[in-house]
């Protein structure tokens, strides 16, 4: 037996799971002071910016008013104490626009002759309030006189110098974490070897009995509860395997006694089966014997119905033949009388003549209807299962059936229709064709429309490549599902008792599928009439 899943120790189990909790638990705090500190840090030295702007503001408006930059810039030279200052710009407002007045670059440590603005008029407006361009801060407050605004201080100060601390917070906690790490680990360690030693004391146990088959061994106690109750586990396991190893061995002997008595019961049995099945091979022999007799008995009877029929029918046309050829002899007589006598007149002659050529056609007529009944017939008649291929019109083919069926269809009110390409030139038996035809035909007759003074039966053919296929359908009773599955099997009749012998679809299906080498599957329902689809290679040419 495989193992579907990955198998892992208790060591990696419990080190991934304190070692990824501890991990995840410290970044997130680490993560969220840190954030705190430094927005709350950030926030301060916006405040701060703003407060030094507004100071600034304050001791500058005099000195702009009264046009004093040398005093303006003694007071800028106190602020070189704040090392975070790059620039401190102070503009002041002319009729036109703002101009700059003073500058300071706490970075060369005093005021320049600078007359460049390093902001545009937008951007006095968007740093109103301080803004962040990465370490950079850039803010503009305004100088006012008696709310008037007589300039603007514009103010670039970096962040790094007022936010080291915040390295050394991130040091702090760096190692800080390595210190809970290295704890963790040791206390992960501690807690893996606590728990596995004594597990691998018990495998070992385990594996012994497993390598010896040593039963009667013992697991040692173990000195935690939960591993100590699996070990006495194992020794009851250990005590049932050892008496169930023993009631086995008892069995086994006991098995090998019956085996012996078996096996002598087998051999007898046998003798006495060879010869049933002799017996049964012997029956099954004659049963197939007397089932081709019955099918011959079949195709003979059906052969004898259709001699019956088409000689009744033929009866017809030769005794109208007889009737006018007696007719006309007597007249010749007649003729032959008095031209002897000498009284024949021209009238007379005349009568006989017209009369005679009557006669002449009615014999022709009704000998010419009877050579096709019989050319019919002969074709119909024949069973040839062996028979050669041979190219035909199947559309003929059918009217043949129906002219040889004829005596028994015109007694019916039943209607036959067939649709058929005229033109459908086929290669193939049409012995077997005709008799499965005629055997369906008078099927839905008898059995089909049992009873009833109405009934249709629809014969559709058409070539589908290589294969012909033909839907035989009538609107009859159907068939009841219980004979459904075996109807084409021997001796199955809905007629038993009353002359029906269960061998007309049988034969049907013998024809179709070893003379035609074809299959055909029936479609039925009670009282929705029933369906057969025949299939069976055909080709358009003689080899």
């Amino acid at each position: 037996m495989t193992l579907t899943n990955k198998i892992s120790s208790i060591r990696r189990s419990i080190l991934t799971t304190v070692l990824g909790f501890v991990f995840i638990f410290v970044s997130l705090a680490l993560y969220y002071i840190s954030s705190t500190f430094l927005n709350e840090s950030k926030q301060q030295y916006e405040q701060s910016i703003i407060d030094l702007g507004k100071y600034i503001a304050q001791l500058s408006a005099e000195d702009i008013r009264n046009d004093r930059l040398n005093e303006l810039n003694s007071k800028l030279d106190n602020f070189q104490a704040l090392t975070s200052i790059h620039y401190i710009d102070i503009y002041k407002k002319y009729p036109d626009n703002f101009s700059i007045f003073a500058s300071y670059n706490f970075k060369m440590g005093g005021s320049i002759a600078n007359n460049t603005s390093r902001i545009s008029p937008q951007e006095k407006e968007q740093f109103r309030t301080p803004n962040f361009e990465g370490d950079i801060v850039k803010y503009v407050a305004p100088i006012k006189h008696n709310d008037n605004e007589i300039g603007y201080i514009y103010i670039q100060s970096d962040i790094r110098s007022g936010l080291t601390f915040s390295t050394q917070l991130f040091i702090i906690f760096i190692v800080t974490f390595l210190v809970l790490f290295a704890s963790v680990v040791f206390i992960s360690f501690r807690l893996e070897n606590i728990v596995t030693t004594p597990l691998r004391e018990l495998n070992a146990d385990v594996l012994h009995i497993s390598q010896t088959k040593d039963y009667s061994y013992r697991v040692k106690s173990m000195p935690f509860k939960e591993i100590d109750i699996l070990a006495r586990n194992i020794n009851n396991l250990l005590n049932r395997t050892e008496r169930h190893i023993t009631k086995l061995g008892v069995a086994e002997q006991q098995s090998l006694l019956l085996n012996i008595e078996l096996e002598d019961k087998v051999s007898k049995r046998t003798e006495a089966l060879k010869d049933s099945n002799q017996e049964l091979l012997s029956t099954l022999e004659k049963l197939h014997q007397f089932q081709g007799q019955l099918v011959e008995s079949e195709k003979m009877a059906s052969l004898g119905d259709m001699v019956a029929g088409v000689a009744h029918e033929v009866n017809t046309p030769i005794g109208l033949g007889v009737t006018a050829s007696t007719l006309l002899s007597d007249r010749l007589n007649e003729i032959k009388t008095s031209f002897d006598e000498k009284t024949l007149k021209s009238s007379q002659l005349k009568r006989f003549l017209n009369e005679g050529q009557e006669n002449v056609g009615i014999i022709y007529r009704n000998l010419n209807r009877a050579a096709e009944l019989i050319s019919s017939f002969k074709k119909v008649a024949v069973d040839q299962s062996n028979e050669d291929f041979s190219q035909f019109n199947f559309d003929v083919l059918l009217k043949e059936v129906l002219l040889t069926l004829a005596p028994q269809i015109r007694k019916t009110p039943y209607q036959i229709n067939i649709t058929c390409p005229e033109d459908l030139l086929v290669v193939s038996k049409p012995g077997p064709i005709n008799q499965v035809m005629i055997n369906l035909i008078l099927n839905s007759i008898i059995h089909g429309f049992d009873k009833r003074d109405y009934g249709a039966i629809d014969i559709t053919v058409m070539k589908l490549g290589e294969q012909l296929n033909i839907i035989f359908k009538d609107d009859g009773h159907g068939i009841d599902a219980s004979i459904k599955d075996k109807i084409f099997e021997p001796f199955t009749t809905t007629k038993r008792g009353e002359g029906g012998s269960g061998l007309g679809l049988h034969l049907v299906y013998n024809l179709v599928t070893q003379a035609l080498g074809g299959s055909i599957r029936l479609d039925s329902e009670p009282d929705k009439g029933a369906t057969f689809e025949i299939n069976f290679p055909i080709s358009e040419q003689l080899l």
